[in-house]
């Protein structure tokens, strides 16, 4: 039995949770319902969790469980990722403010914190929809609070806690319209779960291993040596096949003169070599002399050496300091994926891109660093996909900088709101403006589907091809040019002036030619252009406007 929550415990609680989902992401991937390559619901919540955790590892023990729930609320609103992941920040924040001041926890206050949390949540959701993840914690708490009324054992209260909330999650399926169609439960509410479940084994003293692969706590500096510093520039790895009776300690002494670094292993049939030397071709003229190459990989240490440098310093560059000076009214963040997309919005004038978009969320920590880079008094910032703008709206609360976060939900919505943008206007022109540009661009993705599926009455295959309008799944096929005609007659509907195929990552030009004619014919009085974005997961983003 357990009759109160320390800081230390909490502290416990956080980090089994945290592995709990760790281990268990991929199973929530699985669980999102629009059969597109959007399965991140797991990984948003688990690198969520996962920063409540390295800044709960970094603090001392005997803290107060108001200040290590302080602690994990404030790591966990930077590191929100996505829908998911914002909104489990919320609730712990809520969480947070009612044991603020507390030295430690009693079943009461524990429910009640649970419970305050899920009304922050509630609180922070435009529209909250049931059946998902705030239908789980509210019928949680609610059976949490119920049991802390008659018990003092704070296991028992999250064991009520749990049955109620498995009991929602089985029913998130019916609630739900979008689930009851693809027939699972909610993925964010059973990740949720999982979190609590992780708790609960903390109080009862069992510590969760994070089982799957992940990045080791400590991290070499790379920038600490020259790369001049290394010796021998070629790390040398190669199987050859045992064809002749050279001992293979031979082609050992071979090499001990050409490098370091130096593994050779061998069997009846072949011998495996790694090495670090200046001669790789030295060393496999040698080594055919055992027999024939099987594999060969040469990579240069050099090279990759300053590549981690160049990427640590981005690392430190996009981590959050204080707002930079304002030398100016308005900047602009904005998110988007594609080198040619960002190219957009550069020569557009916007100030920092975020690298984001479907599939990789950035967190509300990631947007607040460029937000604060910006030398501007008001920043406005295009999330660019319904995901990410919650994830924005958190960095109000976490910078003296104004923020005016616009409701863009692709990439080619925030291009028109740029064209509309007037740096010598006032914040409040400039935002009525953008918004309307918004709320005029129509966006058609065609994508491919990432499992089997039923969406909308639709039977789709994995590998099948998507068409999309704005968030809603237009048609399917077996390749792209299948789609085009059902985009054209949708978005011919809106009567566009003006129409831009952005053509994705690996598009042929051959095939794009071909979607920009027919589309031309299908609208011959809009204005049709093709720009090369680059954008990864959608081959293309057809903008109607």
């Amino acid at each position: 039995m357990t009759h109160q929550i320390t800081g230390d415990l909490l502290k416990a609680m956080i980090l089994n949770g945290a592995a709990a989902i760790e281990n268990c992401k991929t199973e929530i991937n699985e669980l999102n319902v629009f059969p597109v390559p959007d399965g991140d619901t797991g990984t948003n919540m688990s690198l969520t969790m996962n920063a409540a955790a390295a800044a709960l590892k970094e603090s001392k023990s005997g803290l107060k469980v108001g200040k290590a729930a302080d602690i994990a609320a404030g790591a966990l609103l930077r590191g929100a990722r996505g829908n998911s992941g914002v909104i489990l920040s919320l609730l712990f924040r809520g969480l947070a403010r009612h044991l603020k001041d507390c030295d430690a926890a009693d079943s009461l206050t524990f429910a009640a914190a649970i419970t305050a949390g899920v009304e922050s949540a509630y609180k922070a959701v435009m529209k909250p929809a049931e059946g998902t993840i705030l239908t789980v914690s509210r019928l949680a708490a609610a059976a949490a609070v119920t049991e802390a009324e008659r018990s003092e054992d704070i296991e028992s209260v999250l064991e009520h806690a749990l049955a109620a909330g498995k009991e929602a999650l089985a029913d998130t399926v019916n609630i739900n319209p979008v689930l009851k169609k693809a027939g699972v439960v909610d993925a964010g509410g059973k990740g949720y779960l999982l979190i609590l479940d992780g708790m609960l084994r903390a109080l009862r003293g069992e510590v969760i291993d994070v089982s799957s692969t992940g990045e080791g706590e400590e991290k070499a500096d790379f920038a600490g040596f020259e790369t001049e510093d290394i010796t021998f520039t070629y790390c040398t790895e190669f199987i050859v096949s045992r064809e002749t009776e050279k001992n293979p300690s031979q082609l050992r002494v071979f090499l001990e003169k050409l490098g370091d670094s130096i593994v050779v292993v061998d069997d009846e049939e072949i011998i495996k070599v790694h090495v670090h030397t200046n001669d790789p071709g030295v060393v496999l003229t040698e080594a055919l002399t055992y027999g024939p190459l099987l594999t060969i990989k040469i990579e240069n240490m050099r090279e990759q050496h300053s590549a981690k440098v160049v990427e640590e310093e981005e690392t430190k560059k996009n981590a959050v300091c204080d707002p930079v000076p304002a030398e100016k009214d308005f900047g602009v963040v904005a998110v988007c994926a594609g080198d040619g997309m960002a190219s957009v919005f550069r020569d557009l004038g916007v100030d920092h891109i975020i690298v984001g978009g479907q599939t990789m969320n950035p967190s509300a920590e990631d947007i607040l660093a460029k937000v604060n880079l910006t030398p501007a008094e008001t920043v406005f910032v295009l999330p660019n996909n319904k995901n990410i703008i919650m994830a924005a709206e958190q960095c109000k609360a976490l910078t003296s900088r104004r923020i005016i976060v616009l409701p863009s939900r692709s990439m080619p919505q925030g291009v028109s709101a740029m064209l509309a943008f007037d740096p010598t206007g006032s914040a409040d022109d400039n935002t009525e403006a953008m918004k309307e540009a918004i709320s005029r661009v129509h966006t058609a993705h065609i994508t491919y589907a990432a499992r089997d599926s039923i969406f909308d009455g639709h039977t789709i295959a994995q590998g099948d091809y998507l068409a999309l309008l704005d968030d809603t799944l237009l048609a399917t096929g077996k390749d792209t040019l299948s789609l085009v005609d059902a985009i054209g007659k949708a978005l011919a509907a809106f009567t566009p002036e003006f129409l831009t195929v952005f053509t994705g990552e690996g598009a042929d030009s051959a095939t794009s030619e071909d979607v920009l004619r027919r589309l031309s014919a299908m609208m011959p009085n809009a204005e049709v252009s093709m720009v090369s974005g680059g954008q990864p997961v959608y081959s293309y983003m057809i903008s109607a406007e």
